[in-house]
């Protein structure tokens, strides 16, 4: 009986293991470019991948961030991306960066990243930053970060960048997806297509109807 106790042990020690480490599995091989055209691609690590041999180092390049984004929106700030939409070569690497530009009193509104981790370095300016707790919580954390600093901002927290100097300001982001998404919590709310009832809208806000209506009018606009 002793035997069986002692293999029920290591069973359910296995299965515990097991379930602990579930994810996504490790990279199988060096890489795994990510291709559209399934017709020419090969099924690896569960995601079709260009040929290694047709592979190119075009396949890990992106041009031109150091060039300044157009800022000329309603919040006054763009965000340049750099994911696996833009570099094939990082499917499966599970990273991702972009550049943030902000002109004076500009915003980067407060979205989430609902699959990364966000680490945030200031190249330029004085940026104003925070994140929110999940609920019951809801604690906000802030900082005023100047050129040199770096911020963090945990997996899928709302979280956002103000800038408060006197010039335009310059942030660069590593995220730790090659996806990360982005949902901006008013253009969510407030933008969404086919539009949200103003009935859920008033109630979760606690606000009039003509409030609702009006804000529904406003947002939309991208700054990516």
């Amino acid at each position: 009986m002793k035997g069986v106790h002692i293999l029920l042990a290591i069973a359910l020690l296995a299965l515990a293991s097991s379930l602990a480490s579930a994810s996504d599995p490790s990279p199988l091989q060096d890489f795994c470019v990510a291709i559209n055209d399934t017709k020419n691609g090969v099924f690896v690590n569960g995601k079709f991948c260009k040929d290694p041999k047709k592979v190119k180092p075009n396949d890990f390049f992106f041009e031109g961030l150091n060039k300044p984004g157009d800022t000329s929106n309603s919040v006054g700030s763009r965000v340049t991306a750099v994911n696996v939409q833009q570099i094939l070569g990082l499917n499966t690497l599970g990273i991702s960066l972009a550049r943030i530009d902000f002109a004076p009193k500009g915003l980067n509104a407060p979205h989430t990243h609902p699959r990364a981790t966000e680490i945030l370095v200031v190249e330029e300016g004085t940026l104003y930053v925070g994140f929110v707790t999940s609920n019951t919580d809801n604690r906000l954390f802030t900082k005023v970060l100047n050129k040199g600093d770096v911020f963090v901002f945990p997996i899928g927290l709302i979280h956002f960048q103000l800038n408060v100097g006197y010039g335009n300001a310059v942030a660069f982001a590593g995220l730790s997806s090659q996806n990360p998404g982005v949902i901006t919590i008013a253009d969510a709310v407030f933008g969404s297509n086919p539009p949200i009832s103003p009935e859920v809208l008033t109630k979760a806000f606690q606000v009039d109807k003509n409030v609702v209506n009006y804000l529904q009018k406003q947002f939309g606009s991208d700054n990516n």
